[in-house]
């Protein structure tokens, strides 16, 4: 569904990702690990289309995105959660998940997505009139996911959902993303709590100072020597 060729992003001078590879299978969950400042939101970035590779090719099956502007993306059905959730905080919870279906003119399909959201997160819809703003971190965590869903996206991007939440509400989270995933979502997850990730992954990709060094199934992953010494805290 998705591949990346050979990608070279840049900020400025500074040379984020080097010849970075990957793809992701219609129907797979993957997961990109790696340390802070690895490449790993630059990826999604750059799949969709607010940075531009220098170099290298992104492509959803068979069409290349990187000039194709990031609101079309999201129509081709590219949508993406992004790290520090990102919600409009002055936004009602309606409002911030009618914004994820700016795009969609199908009312009724609209109307039974945003209760697929509501049946995924019951929190959202208790608290359907409240500013995004002031929703607890593990609430906006799911209206961000929540928004996302909205556009009805083929692949979803989700960068960083653990980040700051509580154990309990990391285990809901990741329940939550394997079930949009047999509901016929592709997710490509970036995150740094890698033993969760590799935990409901089909298969993962290590990233490190903007290069793929490492790629495979994820059970094989989490029993990786490397992969348990600089990423699962196992010596």
């Amino acid at each position: 569904m998705l591949e990346l060729k050979n990608i070279h992003t840049y900020y400025g001078n500074i040379h984020a990702l080097k010849g970075v590879a990957m793809v992701v299978n219609d129907g797979e969950i993957v997961t990109l690990i790696g340390s802070n400042g690895a490449g790993k939101t630059t990826t999604l970035r750059t799949i969709q289309g607010i940075l531009r590779p220098r170099e290298g090719t992104v492509l959803l099956n068979g069409k290349a995105l990187e000039k194709v502007p990031a609101h079309e993306i999201v129509g081709l059905g590219v949508s993406q959660s992004p790290e520090g959730r990102l919600i409009f905080p002055r936004m009602t919870v309606l409002e911030n998940l009618e914004m994820g279906s700016f795009q969609r003119k199908d009312r009724d399909g609209i109307k039974k997505d945003l209760e697929w959201v509501f049946s995924l997160f019951p929190r959202l819809k208790e608290r359907i009139s409240q500013a995004g703003g002031t929703l607890s971190g593990g609430e906006q965590q799911m209206l961000a996911m929540g928004r996302a869903l909205m556009a009805r996206p083929r692949i979803l991007l989700l960068d960083e959902p653990s980040m700051g939440l509580s154990p309990l509400l990391v285990e809901l989270i990741f329940d939550t993303i394997e079930k949009i995933n047999k509901e016929g979502t592709t997710v490509l997850l970036v995150e740094q709590n890698a033993l969760m990730a590799l935990s409901i992954a089909h298969r993962g990709y290590v990233i490190q100072t903007g290069e793929i060094i490492l790629t495979d199934t994820a059970a094989n992953l989490k029993n990786n020597e490397m992969v348990q010494k600089s990423y699962l805290g196992i010596e």
